[in-house]
């Protein structure tokens, strides 16, 4: 037995060694391949030696081998980060998606600056569609909304420099500026013949988004004119303010908000619709709803109407859908914008980032809204001459002249109480006339022709008009004048 024992441990100590030995000549002849690998690569220089891991986006093979030859074979030097800025512009505007883009570091910065306290340019929410830069809405008080820049207005140059073809974040770079500042813009505008020339003074633009006011009996007017990161708490503050004053009824005035952060407008419809109730669904690619309910912790004790029109796009469009579905409250205007996606937004090391659109949202009964907009319940439409186009005060119109632009200054003459004649876009006798009656009336040099302080007291005397005159508010006060007398 012992011997035996004796014989298993040497036998157990050949077989440790001749391990050993296999082991260490292994590590020897891995040493030498690796040698050997190394050697080659170095040898043959550009040939790379392929990997046997399987490539996880061998997709990308045709953009790295275009990526490569322009970098190695292009005539003149490239810049590397604008190739790589470009492919990935490409890639996202091969989505054919107006809402999704890419931002380098310039742009992405104007794009935080426009949902922080202020910026400077001339304040308007524009996106690109099928090619072209569309405005979506003016920013209430903005050196754009005073131009008369319109919702859907087609913006087709900058500064005599095309527009088309660039994403909107492209297009904005173009259109912002330092306060004080000029830029030209041309527009084409649906019902008129001729683009539109602009020269808007760019400003400061900030971003204070609740205005409120106190109308008749007791009726207050809370305009929201965008979704920023203190939009919900300007809403209450200004609640508290109305109701101190003894508010009886509410005109939710989003016409014109082209709207901004989800979650501004999730608690902003919170706060008119009852708790537990649906605010909106958010449905992904694969069908998978979100759905968001009001935590509402108190309702409002006191009837509200909304008022909407083709401005009122996104943001605005969820908080409208969810308290007429939700609460019934009535919508009254005309019919909204029609966006209904939800972007977010992926920032990069170097500060560039790109937003994609990531889902669709719905009202809480599943509409979905997208290219089609929320029909008001009581449709009303602002008098006709609050479409009327706005005039360059750097542009002279006299006797003789004929273009679309005399012909609106006729409109507003005629507005105005002064009777220009024939409205036909001729600058005659009658015209003349109606332009010297203005001045004397206004206290303005009675020159005979439209230009600067003449063409600016012209077009305040018709916003002046419209305001008294807003048609949308009177029906609303009307609606809520029912409720409360009640």
């Amino acid at each position: 037995m012992e011997e035996e024992n004796q014989k298993q441990t040497k036998e157990a100590g050949k077989f440790i060694k001749i391990k050993k030995f296999t082991f260490i000549m292994g590590i020897f002849l891995v040493i030498f391949l690796t040698a050997g690998i190394t050697t080659i690569a170095l040898t043959f220089g550009d040939k790379k030696v392929e990997s046997l891991a399987p490539d996880k986006h061998a997709e990308f093979e045709k953009l790295y081998s275009t990526y490569d030859k322009i970098k190695d074979d292009y005539y003149e030097e490239v810049d590397e980060e604008k190739l790589v800025d470009g492919a990935i512009n490409g890639m996202i505007k091969s989505l054919d998606d107006p809402y999704s883009a890419y931002m380098d570091k310039k742009e992405a910065s104007s794009f935080r600056e426009s949902i922080s306290s202020s910026f400077e340019g001339i304040g308007a929410e524009i996106q690109e569609q099928d090619g072209q830069i569309m405005v979506v809405s003016p920013i209430k008080g903005s050196p754009a909304e005073k131009a008369g820049v319109k919702p859907n207005d087609i913006i087709l140059s900058v500064d005599g420099k095309s527009v088309e073809g660039l994403s909107s974040s492209e297009a904005v770079l173009k259109i912002r500026g330092e306060k004080g500042t000029k830029v030209d813009l041309s527009i084409s505008r649906a019902g008129e013949s001729e683009p539109i020339e602009l020269t808007i003074k760019r400003d400061t633009i900030p971003i204070e988004t609740v205005y409120a006011e106190m109308l008749d009996d007791g009726v207050a007017k809370i305009q929201v004119t965008s979704f920023s990161e203190h939009t919900v708490q300007e809403l209450k503050t200004a609640l508290e303010e109305m109701s101190k004053k003894d508010m009886k009824g509410l005109v939710l005035d989003l016409r014109g908000n082209p709207g901004g952060l989800l979650d501004q407008a999730i608690e902003m419809a919170s706060l008119f619709i009852p708790n537990g109730k649906v605010v909106l669904q958010v449905e992904d690619r694969s069908g998978k709803k979100d759905v968001y309910k009001s935590e509402n912790d108190g309702e409002l004790k006191i009837p509200v109407v909304v008022l909407i029109d083709d401005g009122s796009a996104s943001a605005s469009e969820i908080v409208a859908a969810a308290v007429s579905e939700s609460a019934d409250i009535p919508l009254i205007g005309v019919k909204s914008f029609g966006k209904g996606t939800v972007q977010q937004a992926k920032d990069f090391k170097d500060g560039s980032n790109f937003k994609y659109t990531v889902a669709k949202w719905l009202t809480p009964e599943g509409n979905w809204i997208h290219k089609k907009g929320i029909k008001p319940d009581i449709t009303v439409k602002l008098p006709d001459y609050a479409s009327l186009p706005y005039i360059s005060p750097d542009k002279e119109l006299k006797a003789s002249d004929s273009s679309s632009e005399v012909k609106a200054a006729e409109e507003m003459l005629k507005e105005a109480g002064h009777d220009p004649g024939k409205i036909d876009g001729f600058f005659d006798e009658a015209t003349k006339n109606a332009v010297t009656a203005f001045q004397r009336e206004q206290k303005i040099k009675e020159t005979g022709t439209i230009k600067d302080d003449t063409t600016v007291k012209l077009m305040q005397v018709i916003q002046e008009k419209i305001l008294k005159n807003d048609t949308q508010v009177k029906k609303a006060v009307e609606v809520l004048k029912k409720e409360i007398n009640k």
